[in-house]
């Protein structure tokens, strides 16, 4: 077993001025990271998700939660995709236990689309405007997931929100794009979305049933990681 692996790092979902966004680890050697390592690899780390690339080429990944492995999730796979191509080997689609995520470049965007059903259980909950969003208490996640949101305006599809997964062992997710799938499957309609400290998501349904879900992503850090028991 190797003894370091390197790890990215990077923020998804940033502002349009390239600040806020959500951590992301991201190991593009995933393969020489033994599967039962993992998990407590994504709870030493300590970021909302942490991804391990399986093989580059066919664009197989893995997805870590610091408490739990998930199927699908949104800025895993938008930041992974977007590291990928940074790389050099940009697969034509990611292959998650969700199933195959699409993958599309718009100028310094990068989206992916996928199916709403494989957001994870949401309880999206709609609050009278923006202010009330910003006001809620973190603790309200403890064993959940709320996802609090608020029109900041309706006309131009413009949302506020803020996201609590405690079930998932994270206090509050900055950016969460498989709720932004969810809810965008929902309205029924395109979106921006403004979640936590300030971060950036655009949403829209396509005609096949999936929903896009992309953004901005900045690479923070690049060094070595030492694995577990090495």
């Amino acid at each position: 077993m190797a003894a370091s692996s390197t790890l990215h790092v990077l923020r998804v979902f940033t502002a349009a001025d390239g600040a806020h966004g959500n951590r992301l680890g991201v190991f593009l050697d995933g393969a020489a990271v033994p599967p039962d390592e993992r998990q407590r690899i994504a709870a030493d780390l300590g970021y909302s998700e942490t991804v391990f690339v399986d093989d580059r080429h066919d664009g197989t990944i893995r997805i870590f939660t610091p408490a739990a492995e998930i199927e699908f999730a949104g800025h895993p796979t938008v930041g992974t995709a977007w590291l990928l191509e940074r790389e050099g080997g940009a697969p034509a689609a990611l292959r998650t236990p969700a199933g195959t995520v699409g993958i599309r470049r718009e100028g310094e965007l990068t989206f992916v689309s996928a199916r709403p059903e494989w957001a994870p259980a949401i309880d999206y909950r709609q609050l009278g405007d923006p202010g009330e969003v910003d006001a809620a208490d973190p603790a309200i996640g403890e064993g959940g997931f709320p996802y609090l949101w608020a029109w900041s305006d309706e006309a131009a599809g413009e949302v506020r929100s803020r996201s609590f997964p405690g079930a998932w062992g994270i206090l509050e997710d900055e950016a969460t794009g498989a709720a932004a799938v969810g809810l965008c499957a929902r309205l029924g309609r395109p979106l921006t979305i403004r979640q936590g400290r300030g971060s950036l998501l655009h949403a829209r349904p396509l005609e096949d049933g999936t929903v896009e879900v992309g953004g901005a992503v900045a690479l923070d850090e690049r060094r070595e990681y030492r694995l577990p028991n090495s």
